[in-house]
């Protein structure tokens, strides 16, 4: 297949671009790079042994987008671009709702003019909210998310399943992501964030390389085994290889369908901490600090659906996932 994919110098769709070529697709990236790096397309040009085609384009930007989609006969869509920092949405909502739901209306209207009407969506664990059922299976209803960012996947989601129901002709793969680390095993690629991370694996690398004194723990009161905040962690090779095997349901024209891409399992902050100095040799000193506001005890899914429909399993586990992240980290210490 020929696939249009936004935001794909980022740090999921990099790695998805990897994925996607070693599986025979071919594939062009529309990026505006203010949340990305250029160099990124550049390694992953030499991971899969050809030029990836590039368009700095916003996605708001509808004669860009047009005249890449002219320019090409596409297949289907992957939609990684956005903006997706929690804390920055609070501070900044007007321009998560214009920019995430905007962008994304916009490319869904370029999309259809051009007889383009499959699309694979960046989404997110965020949408169940505080979820009424651990682990979390794809019937357990929408939560109320605690934030814009969390606010523009569950509208769009609302928006493309709305789209579905009123023409047959679209098909929609909802990917909801539960917390994706980790990095290539190659350390060509790899999570690159601007400035503090929002992210708790960024930052115990960071800490890791003495870019920052010590990693912050928000919380060590919550009823889980240490204490600590509990979530799905789940390799981005895994995450990126979830969105090849989606391609399988657009093929059998699936209409709307939604995918939980997680592990399965649940590790706690500390967790991750102890994992990482374990397989690294490198201690991370922390310290706790209050709880933040809006964020929940425990968060881990039940992907039983994907591997029954899709034949996609996780295959890396946390040690993986801290040995790669180091990796990354240590071989480019400022990022690209």
């Amino acid at each position: 297949m020929k696939i249009l994919v936004t935001g794909g110098a980022g740090f999921i769709g990099s790695h998805t671009l990897v994925e996607l070529n070693a599986a025979g697709h071919e594939t062009v990236v529309v990026d505006n790079l203010c949340n990305s790096d250029r160099k990124a397309l550049d390694r992953v040009a030499e991971l899969v042994g050809h030029e990836i085609p590039f368009n700095e384009v916003d996605i708001r930007d509808r004669e860009g987008l047009s005249h890449v989609m002219e320019a090409h006969h596409f297949d289907a869509c992957i939609h990684f671009a956005g903006l997706k920092a929690v804390g920055e949405s609070v501070e900044k909502p007007w321009e998560y709702y214009e920019n995430n739901i905007g962008g994304t209306l916009v490319l869904l209207d370029v999309m259809r003019h051009h007889g383009c009407k499959n699309i694979v969506f960046s989404s997110s664990a965020t949408v169940y909210g505080d979820p009424a059922i651990i682990p979390i299976t794809e019937a357990c209803p929408k939560g109320h998310c605690t934030n814009p960012y969390g606010q523009t996947k569950s509208m769009l989601e609302d928006i493309m399943m709305d789209m579905q129901r009123a023409d047959k002709e679209w098909n929609i793969v909802l990917l909801r992501y539960f917390n994706p680390i980790g990095a290539h095993p190659s350390g060509r690629i790899g999570e690159n964030p601007n400035g503090i991370p929002n992210n708790l694996m960024p930052y115990v690398t960071q800490v890791a390389v003495g870019k920052r004194p010590e990693l912050g723990v928000f919380g060590d009161d919550y009823p889980t085994s240490d204490g600590t905040g509990v979530r799905d962690y789940i390799h981005v090779v895994d995450l990126a290889k979830g969105h090849v095997a989606a391609l399988k349901a657009i093929e059998r024209h699936c209409g709307c369908a939604i995918y939980n891409l997680g592990t399965g399992k649940g590790y706690s902050v500390l967790d991750v901490v102890k994992t990482f100095e374990k397989v690294n040799g490198i201690k991370i000193p922390y310290s706790i600090k209050q709880r933040r506001a809006g964020d929940i005890a425990t968060c881990y899914s039940d992907p039983t659906k994907a591997e029954k429909e899709l034949g996609w399993k996780a295959q890396y586990g946390l040690e993986e996932m801290c040995r790669d992240s180091w990796n990354w980290q240590r071989n480019n210490p400022n990022g690209y």
